[in-house]
């Protein structure tokens, strides 16, 4: 039990210094490793398991709403990369460049993608002729490079791991539904998935996406209270196909500008899981993109029959689950810390005595809550131990939520609850950029999260100015 409350103490608590907590988990369960590359990082196994159930549930969420999938150059050409300004200067402190290949300089330098609007607008340029060609409904999955300044595994990386969804549509209309029922994909994977709740809204004009009319953003809240943009929605209307010569025959028999859409999300997703659901003995992990969801621990297994046992249990729950018997010559305490530590729902404990009374033992991860269970219950316990985890996990998640979010009806007031309060400050606004850099400046970099969908009338004022309110917004600080 030594060597089982050591691994404890290698983790800071998060009350502590929640930075230092963040990454002794990622580090301590396995997730990621440092390159030799500054801001980029080995996603090991593990990590990369969480990352691939994440993959699998939302590729199968886009194809049953229609979409297919398609891959994309890595290398875009200055040129191409140019003709949307507003994009290219959105993006262009973070952009790498390819001047060399092999030993010669290339007569024209190639921007390492740090997103493929202009290549997917190239490649619809060719293909959308009429009506009948639309909607084109791509998604890529692949990795991103921005060159980053502070970096963090996960949350801030110089490549990462992401989807993103490029659209075209014969109308407004279409694509406007489009931008809406992908963030609400996004909303249900969030809550479904990974056991986490968000506000959901729309950006600010300073703050949406570089080249959109309109960014659609969930916003889930970490446990310290900081937000962490979650997945972006974006509406483009017609202005990209316009700019790049995208058009079609429409039904009128007139050539027409199709409308667009972009959405994504990225391997970040793994670092709202830790800081959302964490705890100080490691991870938590949501059982639907847990790599294993039930451990079984044999106890006392060198006891005839126990191993063969656990073995049976594994071939019975593995049909349905994700299963692994750690068989190894560890001490069940130290295999009790260790998948503590990488946050597996449901353990598994099976005995001597247990065998003798047709019983296990099941332990789960969220809140250490045990429970002796019959054998041959087993089939329906086990789906509802996880469903029991899932639900705990999203309701401790929601009160964090709630707990955390707080009004102001002054600027005296917001600037308190900014100091003293850590979450969302909901809080009226007039609709001006300079009350949105004013109170980011004087709050140490509090900002806009969204406009959500269903404002609430908290006063007539903006919190800044005092000039009339248009907006009720959600205001934190952000990953």
């Amino acid at each position: 039990m030594a060597q089982q409350k050591k691994m404890v103490e290698d983790i800071t608590s998060m009350d502590e210094d929640f930075a230092k907590w963040y990454t002794d988990i990622v580090k301590k369960a396995e997730l990621v490793d440092y390159s030799s590359v500054k801001g980029c990082m080995v996603i090991r196994p593990y990590g990369y398991a969480i990352w691939e159930n994440i993959q699998k549930d939302l590729d199968e969420r886009f194809k049953k709403t229609g979409h297919e999938n398609v891959y994309m150059p890595m290398f875009i050409p200055e040129s191409l990369l140019q003709i949307e300004k507003d994009h290219v200067e959105g993006f262009a402190p973070e952009v790498a460049w390819v001047t060399h290949g092999g030993n010669e300089k290339l007569a024209e330098r190639l921007c390492v993608r740090p997103t493929s609007e202009v290549l997917f607008c190239e490649h619809y340029k060719k293909v959308i002729n009429s009506y009948r060609d639309l909607p084109k409904l791509y998604n890529q999955w692949c990795s991103v490079v921005r060159w980053e300044k502070t970096t963090r595994p996960f949350l801030r990386s110089s490549e990462f791991l992401w989807q993103e969804g490029h659209t075209m549509h014969e109308t407004e209309e279409e694509a406007r539904e489009e931008t809406m029922q992908m963030l609400k994909v996004y909303e249900d994977f969030y809550s479904e998935s990974l056991a986490i709740p968000a506000i959901t809204g729309k950006k600010t004009e300073k703050e949406k996406f570089a080249g959109a009319k309109e960014t659609y953003t969930i916003e889930p809240m970490m446990h310290n209270g900081v937000a962490l943009q979650g997945g972006t929605s974006h509406y483009f209307g017609s202005h990209f196909a316009e700019t790049f010569g995208i058009s079609f025959l429409g039904r009128d028999n007139k050539q027409h500008a199709p409308h667009q859409t972009s959405w994504g999300v990225s391997t970040r997703m793994i670092g709202a899981i830790i800081m959302v659901h964490g705890d100080n003995n490691g991870l938590v992990l949501p059982p639907k993109i847990a790599p294993i969801q039930v451990i079984i621990v044999p106890i006392a297994q060198h006891k005839e029959g126990v191993l063969d046992k656990a073995y049976e249990l594994a071939d019975k729950l593995g049909k349905n689950f994700r299963v692994k018997v750690d068989d190894s010559d560890n001490s069940p305490g130290w295999k009790f810390s260790q998948y503590e530590m990488k946050g597996v729902p449901l353990r598994l404990e099976i005995g001597p005595k247990d065998i003798e009374n047709n019983q296990c033992v099941l332990v789960r991860r969220d809140n250490g809550e045990k429970s002796f269970v019959s054998l041959d219950e087993l089939d329906t316990a086990v789906p509802e131990a996880l469903k029991a985890v899932h639900d705990g996990m999203y309701q401790k998640a929601l009160d964090n939520l709630k707990e955390k979010t707080h009004t102001a009806l002054t600027y005296e007031e917001f600037l308190d609850t900014a100091k003293n309060k850590p979450g969302f400050i909901k809080a009226m606004w007039c609709g001006d950029v300079e009350c949105e850099n004013k109170i980011k400046d004087e709050t140490g970099g509090v900002k806009s999260r969204c406009i959500p969908f269903e404002e609430e009338h908290l006063s007539d004022k903006c919190v800044c100015c005092s000039k009339p309110a248009k907006y009720q917004v959600y205001w934190g600080k952000q990953y």
